[in-house]
């Protein structure tokens, strides 16, 4: 039996063989979207816009994964492992850190003492971040309890980028209004681009980069400023990427950072899921950052 297993939703986008590898219990979030069930695609994103060429207009709602979908993944886990440790979106736009701790509940008192859970306060490839921090410290022989501080104290210092190629999906979801999307258009018309971030678990907007002419560009321009001083230090930084359905975007962005950024490691590239995929878009781009 193992020490440490991980339990986590699949709003942190870690590719499949991450999971498989470290024996990662993925918790299923649901997409309540009953028009693109029968649409082709391979993923939500090529649906998306195959419902926009045929004109029709609908938008799905994601719901929080319930407690008895956390209870499955910890008496999985527990079967494997002494302890658990289960890593959550952001509590301040989802309920899922609240169904897995009351998951703990339905644990009789022994399990329960067993599963820990940390709110990462973050998503998609930042909630992925903590994952792989987590993963780094189970492999030091840290205990548990000394894992969880860590992470608490590695939270405030993984920031996750977040750039839109059109905001009129997330301005569907009713996350914006209607005049800051027809500004976002406008900007972007004039090589603006705007960016936004997570700020203590909120997705918030940080600041444009000007003269930016694709989303990759722009997305590099501001990961270039904010590490800055910690390379000029010697520091490591540690990077992943998440996209709308455009691997052309992700990889020009991976190579980019690969060739200018000295001591940056890109960890992976992958498909934004459903959780933040369905009101950003297709096309959109994101990259989460933390020291190592």
């Amino acid at each position: 039996m193992g020490e440490i297993g991980i339990v986590t939703e699949e709003a942190a986008d870690l590719p499949a063989d991450i999971v498989t590898k470290h024996q990662i219990a993925i918790v299923p979030v649901k997409l309540d979207w009953p028009e693109i069930e029968k649409i082709p695609g391979e993923n939500t994103f090529q649906k998306m816009r195959e419902l926009e060429k045929r004109g029709i207009k609908s938008f799905g709602k994601t719901s929080q994964p319930s407690p008895n979908d956390f209870l499955d993944k910890y008496k999985y886990q527990l079967e494997r492992f002494e302890k658990v440790l289960c890593i959550t979106l952001t509590s301040k736009l989802s309920g899922s850190n609240n169904s897995a701790n009351l998951a703990k509940k339905f644990l009789n008192s022994k399990d329960g003492e067993r599963v820990f859970v940390v709110d990462s306060l973050n998503a998609t490839a930042g909630q992925a971040l903590l994952v792989l921090k987590a993963i780094d410290l189970i492999n030091s022989g840290k205990t548990i309890e000394e894992i969880v501080a860590e992470l608490e104290k590695s939270i405030p210092h993984i920031h996750l980028l977040l750039i839109f190629n059109d905001p009129k999906w997330i301005e569907a979801s009713g996350r914006i209004s209607h005049l800051a999307a027809n500004l976002m258009r406008k900007m972007a018309q004039a090589g603006i681009r705007p960016l936004s971030a997570f700020k203590d678990g909120v997705l918030v907007p940080v600041g444009i980069r000007l003269g930016a002419k694709d989303l990759p560009t722009a997305l590099f321009k501001q990961l270039e400023k904010e590490t800055k001083n910690l390379r000029k230090a010697g520091k490591k930084i540690r990077v992943t990427i998440v996209h709308g359905d455009h691997p052309k975007s992700a990889q020009r962005l991976k190579e980019m950072i690969e060739k200018e950024l000295k001591n940056t490691e890109v960890v992976f590239i992958n498909v934004i899921g459903n959780v933040i995929g369905a009101p950003i878009g297709p096309d959109a781009l994101a990259c989460a950052w933390c020291e190592i």
